[in-house]
């Protein structure tokens, strides 16, 4: 796997992330990964992404180093690269520590801290300076589900997220289709259904990346579990999983991470 600042990485897929969220503080991540690396035998048939709170950030890295299969990310950074932005954290920050990526946009991060796609699109530029890939999340809620707008409302966050790059030929970007009404409900995309977008986003990729687009993972994530992991891998267009939830306990993680 390539991590070249500037230039395209390589994620051979499927592509499983593991989102914390706010959990697993830095000695609790050092044991998940001490007890995770025991079992879980390098493998260059796909990739493994942690993206640990930005405290455990540190302890992650260095658990993992020397794994080329396994990379970390930082769960949000700040587009600024420096200043009076207090608790924040900035993609230099995040590279300094250990990030390769950055999770941009989660439905989290939209919904409940009210991030736009202006902001998106920010930290998203922030990423590429920084020289860190990127994984853009998008994804309708349900009232947008209902009322047909999907299509509309990820094709739309697509192209804002991508709207501030410098160079689009070089970017170091990840996709993950995550809708909202699936996100910690206990709910999740029919396998078809999450095929449909995947397809749809992989099109308009196409239409802004050119051929690069067939290279660019896009996930699925919504209620992934180590009962449905399986299910949705197989899925067409789904190359990889953004799970939440059941990453946060090594078994269950060990479980999703030998899938399939």
């Amino acid at each position: 796997m390539a991590d070249r600042p500037g230039g395209p990485a390589t994620f051979p897929r499927p592509v499983l992330a593991a989102n914390w969220k706010m959990n697993n503080g830095p000695a609790q991540a050092k044991s998940f990964v001490d007890a995770f690396l025991q079992e879980y035998a390098a493998r260059n048939d796909r990739t493994i992404v942690v993206f640990p709170p930005a405290l455990s950030l540190p302890a992650v890295a260095a658990g993992v180093r020397g794994r080329t299969d396994i990379r970390v990310g930082t769960q949000n950074i700040h587009w600024a690269q420096k200043g009076a932005f207090t608790g924040e954290i900035s993609a230099e920050m995040a590279r300094d520590a250990g990030a390769s990526l950055v999770l941009v946009g989660h439905s989290e991060r939209r919904h409940v801290f009210g991030e736009t796609d202006d902001m998106c699109a920010k930290k998203c530029a922030a990423a590429e300076r920084a020289g860190l890939a990127f994984m853009l999340c998008v994804g309708e809620t349900l009232e947008q589900r209902e009322a047909g707008a999907t299509e509309s409302v990820v094709l739309g966050q697509l192209e804002a997220g991508l709207s501030g790059l410098r160079d689009l030929s070089t970017v170091n970007l990840l996709l993950a289709y995550e809708p909202v009404w699936a996100i910690g409900t206990g709910l999740n995309a029919k396998p078809g259904d999450a095929s449909a977008i995947h397809a749809l986003l992989r099109s308009k990729l196409h239409d802004i990346v050119g051929e690069r687009a067939a290279a660019i993972p896009i996930l699925y994530g919504g209620s992934v579990n180590d009962g449905n992991a399986r299910v949705l891998l197989a899925a067409p267009e789904v190359d990889g999983l953004l799970v939440g939830g059941a990453s946060v306990e090594v078994a269950s993680w060990l479980r999703i991470s030998g899938v399939p």
